[in-house]
């Protein structure tokens, strides 16, 4: 019931937020932004966001928005690649300052950074978007807190603290020199940076996903890029089949938003895919919301294009600076020296690499 329940909140807020843009005059992307942004906000079970998050990410966001709008509109003669690469160089730069705590947020940045890029860029369209994003993040927030069963928000307010404590942080210089002497963080700029070029080249129809599968799926071992691999070609190829059955049939609207947004949380949640559900949810929200009439090619040319940026990575991955976390487990566990933690961090990437070789999986 609990699933069922997420299904219609997700599917709510995501109406509501798209009526909401559409009745304060927004259109285009920032209805697709406020429209995500409302149904990815909610958690399927329910728990809350730490607080800090909101300003936080409005602010990161906007200041990735901005940066994208100002070079945009100072390089507008410049060609388009060496913009989007120029500015794909500075938002990796921008996720070496963000601390262990935020740097679940480092994709964040990759994508909004260039997000201005892919349509005419304005300070008009910076406001209306983070107006979207703002009204997004209220709604979803607003919707769950109202929908929340209440068995979970009495276990919420009588769990103790997490008496966990915290992983230190590095202080920022010994961040920033960790980063700008890694490897693998300068394999990620060179790609991100040529990304677009290379779709372009490869004859890519929509080439955007070919860089955003580069800057969210490789990492720095080759398990977590497969695993990033899988999971965004399951959440992609879930999310676009709500979009096709709902809009073909009813067309696009406030109430079809909510159908499809609903409908791809029912599924994956029904499919018990919920590791994939935010990359289901997005490709379902951006697959049409604010793009106007459906286009035939959009969603097979988008999934193979989001292909060859999986194809990308994984290419970089293994052959520049191949790192399998398989191998360095079971030396750390041959050893006998290794923390029980750092073995912890390293077996999920390690079932990956041995699930897709076939391997017996490390224990």
């Amino acid at each position: 019931m609990v699933s069922l329940r997420a299904a219609l909140v997700i599917g709510l807020a995501a109406s509501f937020s798209t009526a909401v843009c559409q009745g304060i005059g927004l259109s285009g992307d920032s209805i697709a932004y406020g429209t995500v942004i409302a149904a990815l906000v909610v958690r399927p079970d329910f728990s809350r966001w730490p607080l800090a998050i909101y300003p936080v990410l409005l602010v990161l966001v906007g200041l990735c928005l901005a940066l994208g709008v100002s070079l945009g509109l100072a390089l507008e003669t410049v060609p388009e690649v060496f913009v989007f690469g120029l500015v794909a160089v500075l938002m990796q730069l921008l996720t070496l300052l963000l601390p262990a705590k935020l740097r679940i947020l480092s994709g964040v940045i990759a994508v909004a950074g260039v997000l201005p890029l892919l349509g005419t860029p304005s300070w008009g369209s910076w406001r209306d978007q983070l107006l979207a994003i703002a009204l997004g993040l209220a709604i979803g927030t607003a919707m769950q807190l109202a929908f929340t069963p209440a068995t979970r928000a009495a276990v919420e307010e009588l769990s103790p603290p997490d008496p966990t404590p915290e992983a230190p942080d590095l202080p920022l210089p010994q961040r920033l020199s960790q980063g700008l002497t890694s490897p693998f963080f300068w394999r990620k700029v060179v790609f991100a940076a040529l990304a677009l070029a290379i779709g372009e080249g490869l004859g890519a129809v929509t080439p955007k996903y070919v860089y955003f599968g580069v800057v969210l799926l490789l990492n720095d071992s080759i398990g977590d890029t497969l695993a990033r691999v899988r999971d965004r070609m399951i959440g992609v190829s879930l999310g676009i089949l709500m979009p096709l059955l709902v809009f073909n049939s009813f067309g696009l609207g406030s109430l079809q938003t909510g159908l499809v947004m609903g409908g791809t949380a029912a599924l994956v949640l029904a499919m018990n895919r919920i590791d994939h559900l935010r990359t289901a949810l997005i490709s379902s929200g951006v697959a049409f919301v604010g793009y106007g009439p459906l286009v035939a090619w959009y969603i097979p040319h988008r999934w193979l294009d989001y292909l060859l940026g999986c194809a990308l990575a994984l290419a970089i991955g293994l052959l520049l600076f191949p790192n399998s976390a398989l191998r360095r487990y079971r030396q750390l566990q041959a050893s006998g020296d290794a923390s029980p933690q750092s073995l912890a961090r390293l077996l999920p990437a390690a079932r990956e690499e041995a699930h897709w070789l076939g391997l017996p999986s490390p224990e």
